[in-house]
């Protein structure tokens, strides 16, 4: 028995071995959908292709100046920024509204999206007014949110080369233009010589808002990619680095929290946030931070942080914080001998590069996706189509507090595995089938000379000369690194089993793709999304999908008054608020007010659920929220199918 059990021990990796051969042989031979049945599923959606108006007058560039030691890797460098986020800032009462990054102008524009109602203001640029600023420093994202209380959507700007700018909304605006904001440093402080900005030099590539330790009010995360350096000073030789490690990094730039502490409305509006930078642990902050998603999972009111991290292994994060002070515990997968380290959360060695949530299967729980790069003959990883494996929210909150992940990657089975250079990605009901689709995001540098080679090279490179630029392969102007790759549109077929309809419907387009914007633009139920793309034209796709089903479209917004002022106010959103709808069958949807999941692309503060065909009366709805003194409120409502407004304090009251 002995001698048995030690040739099994010694034979091991083998067998394990096999079976992993096997499983991956049977996963390539899984049926796909005929040409026929592929059509069918695309019957169902159509979208229209809308040009996106932009401000003139401001100089085009197609590849960012940077630090000298990155001359060689310009174009990797400049491979970032592209944004794009939907919500509604002239307060309308519909999500119509776009604030953009191009990067050919390295401007952050606000412009209204395409349509009937595309001619409300003139497209313009946000001006940081009399805050100091430099040549060295471009925008990378923009982030809507109401941040100092006042019922008016702000937008927060992070960027590279500089700590983030709030342009808070002015109630005494007439008109929405770049007047209308007032620029306000979210780390105030001495940052400025002779006008000049002097300040940290912060690069940042993420951020998400939500009410991290319960106290009512809206925070901040902020998660940097390099660590703090002069990246984009073509003046300057040094000071910089690259990671040391392709999949282990955790020399990136430091992440950091902001506790809202404090607003002031009226002419000159204000906002004070604590800047907290010992949240995480020193090796969790440094991660090469490309995406975050903040969302209660276990129905607590107190979200939970997932972090997409290039070049090392992502991270996830329990809530444990009280009123005042944000903790947040790691939690991780838990292995076993069929499935990889990869494949377990917080354990992987993959890119990482966005993230968002979505309850997939309809168990009431909270599924997740996470884009990775997974080109054939390039860098074939995976993406993450993380299946919750909780039986419910009970046996969820004690998995998470026992430090444990409760996940299960189905990507490959699914067929969601495989797709490109992948980015942003959202989860959403186009078509209101009661099923979800899945949009994301791919590409990387377009050019004509093919880098792959030397790609998989630096790959298989030894780490100790990762962290030093001068050994990366050239990645230039021209050069070309999955430039090709398109736009993907993840639907579920009748097998359970997803395919792409991108080149079906029409969004397909050779040309990177970064950020994923969606919200009902013109208010008939059918979610639009806008696309943000690297080094070229952002693109809207109007939603004109035939015979769509029943949906509830809420939108939930703080009972105070916005503040008195010219211009209306769209309401402060409830950030982090939940929805369950139950319907006569038995099926249960849910969805939340997001403060913003993904890489570079926002959605909505809209809550938006499909419902499918099927259903014609009201529907149950159950809403949780946490009011401005922090209390938590439950209420069930009946709500007829639709649009519905409602404020939420001490109850849900529709409008």
């Amino acid at each position: 028995m002995t001698a048995t059990l030690g040739w099994l021990r010694r034979q091991l990796p083998g067998i394990v071995a096999l079976v992993l051969v096997a499983t991956v042989f049977l996963i390539a031979r899984l049926p796909s959908y005929s040409v026929a049945e592929t059509a069918t599923i695309a019957s169902k959606f159509s979208f229209k292709p809308l040009s996106i108006a932009l401000p003139s007058g401001y100089t085009q560039q197609t590849i960012r100046k940077v630090n000298k030691d990155y001359t060689h890797i310009d174009a990797w460098i400049s491979s970032v920024g592209a944004a794009i986020a939907m919500n509604d800032l002239d307060g309308d009462g519909l999500s119509n509204d776009l604030c953009i990054v191009d990067t050919r102008i390295d401007q952050a524009v606000v412009t209204p999206t395409p349509g009937a109602a595309g001619a409300r203001y003139a497209p313009f640029a946000l001006n940081p007014g009399a805050l100091p600023m430099n040549d060295h420093m471009a925008p990378m994202g923009c982030v809507p949110g109401d941040y100092n209380e006042d019922g008016r959507i702000d937008l927060l700007v992070y960027m590279w080369g500089r700590t983030p700018i709030v342009y808070l909304a002015k109630p005494g605006a007439t008109r929405l233009d770049a007047g209308a904001y007032q620029a306000t440093e979210l780390v105030p402080g001495a940052n400025s010589a002779n006008g000049e900005y002097t300040g940290p030099q912060w690069n940042t590539n993420t951020a998400t808002v939500a009410d991290f330790d319960g106290d009512g009010h809206d925070d901040i995360f902020i998660g940097n990619y390099f660590a703090d350096s002069p990246v984009l000073d073509p003046t300057v030789s040094g000071g910089v680095h690259m990671n040391h490690s392709m999949s282990d990094g955790h020399n990136g730039g430091e992440d950091y929290f902001f506790r809202w502490t404090g607003s002031a409305t009226g002419a000159t509006p204000s906002v004070s946030y604590q800047k907290l930078d010992n949240v995480l642990s020193e090796v969790a902050s440094k991660g090469w931070e490309l995406g975050a998603a903040a969302n209660d999972l276990d129905g607590d009111q107190l979200p939970e942080l997932y972090l997409a991290n290039d070049f090392g292994p992502d991270r996830m994060f329990y809530n444990r914080s009280t009123p005042g002070h944000i903790k947040l515990s790691p939690v991780e997968g838990v292995r076993s001998p069929i499935i990889p380290k990869s494949k377990t959360v917080g354990n992987d060695s993959f890119k990482g590069m966005g993230v968002d949530f979505g309850d997939l299967n309809h168990d009431g729980l909270y599924d997740m996706f996470v884009s990775n790069i997974t080109t054939s003959w390039g860098i074939e990883e995976s993406n993450f189509q993380y299946m919750s494996t909780a039986s419910d929210k009970a046996d969820l909150t004690a998995k998470l507090r026992a430090g444990e992940a409760p996940f299960k990657d189905v990507s490959g089975t699914s067929g969601t595995a495989w797709s490109g250079w992948g980015w942003d990605i959202k989860i959403e009901d186009f078509n209101n089938s009661g099923e979800s689709q899945i949009a994301q995001a791919t590409g990387f540098v377009k050019g004509q000379t093919d880098r792959w080679p030397q790609l998989q090279e630096l790959a298989t490179a030894n780490d100790q000369l990762l962290q030093n630029p001068f050994w990366w392969p050239n990645a230039r102007a021209g050069d070309d690194i999955g430039g090709n790759q398109t736009l993907h549109f993840f639907v579920k077929g009748p097998t359970g089993r997803y395919v792409d309809l991108a080149h079906e419907l029409g969004l397909a387009i050779p040309v990177p793709t970064r950020g994923i914007a969606t919200g009902d633009s013109d208010g008939d139920g059918r979610l639009d999304f806008a696309v943000a793309r690297q080094w070229d034209a952002p693109v809207f796709y109007q939603n004109q999908s035939p015979q769509t089903g029943a949906y509830l479209d809420l939108k939930l917004t703080r009972d105070a008054a916005p503040s008195p002022g010219t211009l209306p106010a769209a309401g402060s959103p409830v950030t982090g608020a939940q929805v369950t709808v139950t319907t006569a069958d038995g099926r249960t949807f849910i969805g939340r007010v997001d403060g913003s999941s993904g890489h570079s692309g926002r959605r909505s503060t809209d809550v938006h659920i499909g419902l499918g065909q099927n259903v014609t009366g009201p529907v149950k709805t159950h809403i949780r929220w946490r009011d401005r003194t922090g209390q938590v409120h439950d209420q069930d409502l009946q709500l007829t199918t639709g649009r519905h407004s409602l404020t939420l304090g001490q109850q849900a009251k529709e409008k």
